[in-house]
């Protein structure tokens, strides 16, 4: 059954974690966020043990010419600091924060949405994954979104209320009453626990 089940997580990476990331560098972060890493790892190790799945998604910011990345004009408006290198496919940034490496699939995502544009689906599908617990950042943005994204693909799709973070806890807080309707809810401790 465990080797059905993936653990998702979201945007985990180091240009968005790490304190010499892109966002750490711009002082964009949060003490909810910072923490996730380090309370996700005990469940992707108890996870791997018993033949699960260990997903990442990386936010991708697509090199152009000269290497100057593509950057949607809401995001350029909302985050500013972004330039060359960040979130660059290869890139140290891009990839998964060291203390929850390596992840079993990794795939490039451009938007909100995980399952947008991407080969997410079709990797679960041949893993034979039928079950995701989500967990990542942030909640309101590519957390809801993927969910809501799994849940029209008839995943079985637990969210990790306290595996997930936003910029606030308010932003937290409503995007995971909002995801009630679509996704079960659980915790890291109770996600351990059930794997027995």
């Amino acid at each position: 059954m465990h080797d059905t089940t993936a653990l998702l997580l979201c945007d985990l990476q180091n240009d968005f974690i790490h304190p010499d990331g892109a966002y750490g560098r711009a002082g964009q972060s949060a003490p909810a966020i910072a923490a996730l890493p380090a309370r996700l790892k005990p469940l992707a190790d108890a996870l791997r043990a018993k033949g699960g799945w260990i997903v990442s998604t990386h936010f991708t910011l697509v090199p152009g010419k000269g290497g100057e990345p593509f950057i949607a004009d809401h995001l350029r408006a909302l985050r500013p600091f972004l330039c060359k290198g960040d979130f660059a496919p290869g890139s140290w940034g891009h990839g998964l924060v060291d203390n929850l490496a390596p992840s079993d699939l990794a795939v490039e995502k451009l938007g909100y949405d995980a399952f947008w544009n991407t080969r997410l689906e079709w990797v679960l599908r041949r893993a034979g994954v039928r079950r995701l617990l989500v967990a990542g950042i942030v909640t309101n943005g590519g957390v809801a979104s993927t969910v809501r994204g799994a849940h029209v693909r008839e995943f079985d799709v637990t969210v990790l209320e306290d595996g997930c973070a936003a910029f606030t806890d308010a932003l937290h807080q409503a995007a995971i009453e909002g995801l009630r309707p679509v996704a079960g809810m659980t915790t890291v401790a109770a996600a351990i626990a059930a794997l027995g």
